[in-house]
């Protein structure tokens, strides 16, 4: 065995030990049921004014920041919905089976209590780097939330392990996505495609995050829009299938199913265990990622921006992976074999069958390839910004143009390799990332809930503006080092200390 092979093992099964069901897994579902309650559901009671906030107010006027809290959330969006949504989703359901689905959905709705709590703190502990641009994120609140040695430590783990795993998962499993699609739909030569994606990518990434902010604010509704919209068409035209598939999504996930022939067992933990790690892998809830973009915008208090920040999991979990699970499981295809092989179709090809069968004539098979190379183009972008923001807590901002220019260069390798130890590589990345982040969010939930009962308590429709916020903000410490910090950029150094609850 080449040491190429040997590392690939090797990464897969540190994966295996870090996404398996005795760590991350549980960690990050338990994380998010603790926050939950903590902040007394927070998710089911204020979704309706955090989602009118985000996509209807869409900012807070005259407030600090770079871009707005739109912006912030599609850039984040942007990052989270990619190929997770179509061939993430096919892989849970075609090892898990339909039950898989079920703790898709358990996990994006505890999971919206870890993102809220993740984007607070990282509007709450943001500085201003030396460009004048906000800077946040788990690199800066564990450091400045916990303080001492052993906040710094969990900053600096974070913030090495987010740069490595962007140029995976964030750059060369998307680029390649993008390559292998076109050339299969299109016939171009996987090279051209991987230069025209290294020049476009550059191209955004030179104007930095006002740039990423405004072409995702027009990119990412386009592309859920038409995605949903292809899969609400099969559902209506599958409608008396539905039942049956709610039922079946509900009863398997507690007492398990088998693939094709027994392809993965049926056992209720592979269900379990594949539906959780593929729904954290697609909305990133706990990982700490979206912190970093939530960090950026115009918000006049870190509460605000954490429930818009929120909502982005309710709408990559909640929608976009309900449509791609409910039409493979409404059209079968889960369950259906290759006709050459006879085996389980493969994950890639799950979604684009299921689109094909339940759309007429070329529509399904577009919609899911458009759908895949704009998911995974706004991936390559959301993720460009959060290796940025790391590399610029690293080494300082001089080094942020030097990132700019080999990320894009790395996309054109990505789309022409073979990257089988790529994604390995990403997924351990991925895992590590999230673990100094969730000690973070236990550690400061105190904070976290203190802080977020006391504004509620007096704007609990999100409708106060700057001067009353700050009116019944007077006084608080949070609140006064808070503002401090916004007109100064910088940050307090504290001392280890765990918040009063």
């Amino acid at each position: 065995m080449g040491f190429t092979e040997t590392l690939h093992e090797v990464l897969d099964t540190i994966s295996g030990i870090v996404w398996g069901p005795w760590l991350l897994i549980p960690l990050l579902v338990g994380t998010g049921l603790y926050l939950t309650i903590r902040l007394g559901g927070l998710q089911f009671l204020k979704l309706i004014p955090a989602l009118n906030l985000g996509l209807f107010k869409r900012k807070d006027a005259g407030s600090e920041g770079d871009i707005s809290q739109f912006q912030a959330l599609t850039t984040a969006l942007a990052a989270t919905v990619g190929t997770g949504n179509i061939v993430g989703v096919a892989t849970a359901i075609g090892i898990g089976g339909p039950g898989a689905l079920f703790w898709m959905w358990v996990t994006g709705l505890v999971g919206m209590a870890s993102k809220y709590s993740e984007a607070f703190l990282a509007v709450r502990f943001r500085a201003t780097d030396a460009a004048g641009e906000k800077s946040g994120g788990p690199q800066y609140y564990l450091q400045h939330g916990i303080g001492g040695w052993f906040g710094k430590t969990l900053a600096l783990m974070f913030a090495i392990f987010a740069v490595l795993a962007c140029f995976g998962i964030g750059n060369m499993t998307q680029g390649n996505a993008i390559a292998s699609n076109v050339e299969g739909s299109w016939g171009v030569p996987t090279w051209a495609t991987g230069v025209v994606l290294a020049i476009m990518t550059l191209v955004v990434l030179l104007r930095g995050i006002t740039s990423i902010g405004r072409v995702t604010a027009g990119l990412v509704p386009v592309m859920i829009i038409l995605y949903v919209l292809g899969g609400l068409w099969i559902l209506i035209a599958n409608f008396e299938a539905l039942p049956s598939a709610f039922a079946q999504i509900f009863t398997d996930a507690f007492t398990g199913t088998s693939a094709v022939g027994g392809f993965a067992g049926s056992a209720i933990m592979i269900a379990v265990q594949f539906g959780v790690a593929r729904g954290l892998f697609s909305n990133e809830s706990g990982l700490g990622s979206a912190a970093i973009a939530a960090a950026a915008a115009k918000t006049s208090h870190p509460v605000r921006q954490g429930l818009v920040s929120m909502t982005q999991t309710f709408i990559d979990t909640i929608i976009v992976v309900s449509f791609t699970g409910l039409t493979i499981i409404v059209t079968g295809v889960w369950n259906q074999t290759d006709p050459e092989t006879g085996e389980q179709l493969s994950p890639a090809l799950m979604t684009g069958e299921a689109f094909s069968h339940g759309l007429p004539g070329e529509w399904g098979h577009w919609i899911v390839t458009i759908g895949l190379i704009l998911f995974a183009y706004s991936t390559i972008l959301g993720w460009s910004y959060y290796g940025e923001r790391n590399i610029e807590r690293l080494f300082g901002r001089r080094m942020v143009m030097p990132f700019r220019i080999l990320f894009s260069v790395i996309v054109f390798v990505g789309s022409t390799t073979q990257l089988g130890i790529v994604w390995s590589f990403s997924d351990v990345m991925n895992g590590l990332m999230a673990l100094p982040n969730l000690i973070g969010l236990l550690v400061l939930s105190g904070l976290i809930a203190r802080e977020t009962k006391w504004y509620l308590k007096h704007d609990p429709k999100l409708t106060a503006d700057a001067a009353t916020i700050d009116g019944f903000m007077q006084g608080r410490p949070e609140w006064i080092e808070w503002r401090q910090s916004e007109k100064t950029g910088m940050l307090p150094v504290q001392k280890a200390k765990r918040p009063k609850s």
